[in-house]
């Protein structure tokens, strides 16, 4: 039998620290233990039936069955500018400043290929979601992370990083509201990224998939709230948490028209674009009634309630996020980010994720999803009260 060697990029890419636990939580499986996962960041709340049914009307009409344009139909891009307008104000051209992707992973993974050469960096935070990191170093380019503190909000410190780094820069990574910890940017943060960015000619990727899961009155900017922000900065976005949708693939990039373009050149080469149904269900999410974005908000917030007041309750320093669907926990003393993952699944039959996954400075945290229904939570945190651990 042949033996094959996987490519030095593969090799490259940081250990897959899930992987052992994956194989614990089957284990666990197989004896016949009620799992309740708190690791995953995909909605358990169902697509709006609106949608549904926009979907499948338009997977019935022939038209849709063949190739669809790399870019998007113009309709898509339109209800993307259109809905950008009626949420941020912000005044975009469908066919130049918004392109369609299969999901936002999609972009943000091919963005680096259009820009980044060997050898150049890419300025990734740290802890992030790992695409940013993976698609820089599938172009050949190199990261520089920018650690994420409590101490700053988990805001990088964009003035400490050094000139000889910033000379090599080609992009910036930023991300709020926030995977894994759940932090928001103010207005006067997102200002200085663009002047930032600005000044040392750098690319500013935004990825805003969490922008309309937001809490008590708290409502997101869109970079493009920055005056100036589309001379430097791209933003990318999403259907998948907004609407429930995250297994139907369809996301947008907007912004600065020549970073669209360059990402729309790869592309053209490496895929063939969103099925045309998918996209007309996209613009049933995008141009219909809003009041289930409010609604799945209203469910949310009632689980981070729940969540955030049991694990307080246990002694855990743990802030309630403004938005998104986590909650970064800090780890008991006398445990790793692993360790204690490794504690409540064998013990308690709870899965978080560890939060050195996204980044040596997550290490110390755990990321909890709050993605499961009321009664779950109260009873996973039943079980880790049971356990007699305490926060602190």
């Amino acid at each position: 039998m042949s033996s094959y060697t996987q490519s030095d990029r593969l090799g490259a890419l940081p250990p897959y620290l899930f992987a052992e636990l994956d194989r614990m939580k089957q284990e666990q499986v197989k004896k016949g233990v009620d799992i309740i996962s708190l690791g995953i960041g995909d909605p358990d709340l169902p697509t709006p039936p609106h949608i549904i049914q926009a979907l499948a009307q338009s997977a019935a009409d022939p038209k849709n069955h063949q190739y669809p344009s790399y870019e998007g139909m113009l309709g898509f891009r339109k209800a993307a500018a259109d809905w950008y307008r009626q949420r941020f104000g912000a005044a975009l051209d469908p066919a130049t400043e918004v392109l369609a992707l299969i999901g936002s992973k999609e972009g943000i993974g091919h963005l680096p290929l259009a820009f980044i050469n060997p050898g150049d960096i890419v300025l990734v935070p740290d802890p992030a979601y790992p695409v940013y990191q993976a698609g820089t170093l599938f172009a050949g380019g190199e990261s520089y992370f920018l650690p994420l503190t409590p101490e700053r909000n988990f805001l990088p410190d964009l003035g400490s990083i050094p000139a000889a780094v910033l000379r090599r820069a080609k992009i910036l990574w930023l991300n709020y509201p926030n995977n894994p910890t759940g932090a928001v940017a103010p207005r006067e943060f997102l200002a200085d990224a663009v002047a930032f960015a600005r000044q040392h000619q750098l690319i500013l990727a935004h990825d805003a998939p969490y922008s309309e899961i937001a809490f008590d009155g708290y409502r997101p900017e869109s970079i493009l709230n920055v005056e100036g922000a589309k001379d430097v900065a791209v933003e990318f976005h999403s259907v998948s948490k907004t609407y429930n949708m995250t297994g139907w693939r369809l996301g947008f990039a907007v912004g600065n028209a020549q970073i669209l373009a360059g990402l729309g050149r790869v592309k053209q080469n490496v895929d063939s674009g969103v099925f045309q149904a998918v996209q007309y269900a996209g613009i049933a999410a995008l141009a219909g009634p809003q009041q289930c974005v409010a609604d799945n908000c209203r469910i949310w917030q009632e689980r981070r309630d729940v969540l955030i007041a049991s694990l307080r309750d246990m002694g855990f320093a743990v802030a309630a996020p403004r938005a998104t669907f986590y909650a970064w926990v800090p780890v008991p003393r006398g445990f790793t980010s692993s360790s204690f993952c490794v504690d409540l699944l064998v013990k308690a039959g709870v899965v978080v994720t560890p939060g050195n996954g996204f980044g040596a400075s997550g290490e110390g945290f755990v990321r909890a999803a709050f993605t499961v229904n009321v009664e779950r939570i109260r009873e996973a945190m039943d079980r880790i009260r049971k356990l007699g651990i305490r926060g602190g």
